[in-house]
Formats: C-alpha cells, sequence, structure tokens
C-alpha cells in the first residue's frame, strides 16, 4: 500500500503542496509590488501546482476522464513558457520582449486549445494506475508541447546561467550565484522529464516533478527574488 502511495498519487500530492505554497509566496508578493515577472510567475507556478494535482486526484480515484485529460496536458505543456515569460520581465530591462513573448505563447495556445480537445486521445493508454503523460495524446497535439517548453526553458535556464555568471566574480553575491546554480537544475529536471512525458517516456515524471519544484522554490528563496524581484540585477 505504501509503495502504491508514492508510486501512483503520493509524489504529485506532494508536487502540488509545495507548488500551491510556492505559488502563494509569488503572489502575495507580485500584490505588494505590482511586477510583471511575479505575475508571469504566479501563473507558470499555478499551473505546475494545478497539474500535479490532477495527477494525483486521477491516480488516487482510479479515473484519467478524457476531458480532465484534456484539460490537464494543456496545463502540463504550457507552464514552463509562462516561468520563462517571467524570468524575461525580470531579466530584459526592455518590457517589449516579454511583450511579445507573452504574445507568442497566446497566439500558439488559441490552435492548441482547439486540437487538444478535439483529436482522438489513445484511450488505450489512458489508464490508471501507470504514469500517464502524453501517451494518450496524438503526435501532431504533443509538437505543440514544444512551442513552450523550448522558449521557455530557455528562458528560464537562460536567466539563471546568467545570473550564476554574473555573480560568481561577486563574493558579496556568492549566495545568489548559488541560488541560480539550484533554480537551474530546477529547470533542467522539469524541463527534461515534462518533455520526455510529453512525448510518451514516463519513467521517474512524478519523483521528478516533485525534486524540481523542490529546487526552484530553494533557489528562488535563498536569491531573495521574491523579496527583491527586479533589484537584484541592477
Amino acid at each position: 500500500m505504501k509503495d502504491e502511495f508514492w508510486a501512483h498519487w503520493g509524489w504529485p500530492l506532494a508536487t502540488a503542496i509545495v507548488g500551491f505554497y510556492f505559488t502563494f509566496l509569488v503572489l502575495k508578493q507580485y500584490i505588494e509590488r505590482r511586477r510583471l515577472h511575479q505575475l508571469a510567475w504566479t501563473v507558470g507556478l499555478f499551473l505546475y501546482a494545478l497539474g500535479a494535482l490532477i495527477e494525483s486526484y486521477s491516480e488516487f480515484s482510479l479515473s484519467w476522464e478524457p476531458l480532465i485529460y484534456r484539460f490537464y496536458y494543456v496545463v502540463a505543456a504550457t507552464l514552463v513558457g509562462f516561468l520563462g515569460l517571467g524570468t524575461a520581465y525580470l531579466i530584459f530591462r526592455r518590457k517589449t520582449i516579454g511583450h511579445l513573448f507573452l504574445a507568442y505563447l497566446l497566439i500558439i495556445l488559441l490552435p492548441f486549445l482547439y486540437f487538444a480537445f478535439t483529436a482522438p486521445l489513445k484511450l488505450e493508454n489512458l489508464v490508471p494506475g501507470i504514469t500517464v503523460g502524453g501517451k494518450a495524446m496524438p503526435d501532431s497535439v504533443r509538437l505543440f508541447s514544444f512551442f513552450y517548453t523550448i522558449p521557455g526553458t530557455i528562458f528560464l535556464l537562460g536567466g539563471a546561467v546568467y545570473s550564476v555568471v554574473r555573480f560568481a566574480a561577486k563574493k558579496e553575491y556568492a549566495y545568489r550565484m548559488w541560488a541560480n546554480v539550484l533554480i537551474a537544475i530546477g529547470t533542467i529536471v522539469i524541463a527534461f522529464a515534462g518533455s520526455l512525458a510529453r512525448a510518451g517516456k514516463t519513467v521517474g515524471l512524478y519523483p521528478a516533478e516533485m525534486l524540481g519544484a523542490t529546487f526552484l522554490l530553494l533557489g528562488f528563496l535563498k536569491a531573495g527574488t521574491l523579496e527583491k524581484g527586479r533589484e537584484q540585477l541592477k
């Protein structure tokens, strides 16, 4: 029973708890400071936590409903894009880049939603008790996820690497350098595991989601991003 708990719905439940806590922290800062990067991160983190909650619920109830799965797939595929959007708003002084990336995400979302909710599912793969990932979606829909994961990862990981390099030579900012190392690790874990899952390779997806969320949370907290926002890069 214990092994079944962690294998099927325990890991995503833990991920959802961490994700919603993280979302609350960033949303609180957005309400206080009204920074666009905090709003974008709030959306991305909420999607991350929501996706994990759907995984846990579906595995616990032993029922992956087709409509819920379609919604879940869109949520899981788009979250990295919005996390990357937050980093774009934080890193670049000119908000035009962030605005353009936001427009790109929303434009791609329209056809993605249409095909995700109308394409025939591979119902034989929509089975509770296994890690479904993207295996129940046709290949034509899976391709849409890469329009989010690739640029989102580039911004999120690129921002972390940029910060590591920038703060590496400044001893007084060493803690921020290591914080961004944690963020980079979390990003790599999430992007790699998520991309494999959407391609149908789901081994280790749920523990990887939890691990990635934990690294991101620790990194953001250590960097003081939640408290200082963009000021750390000035």
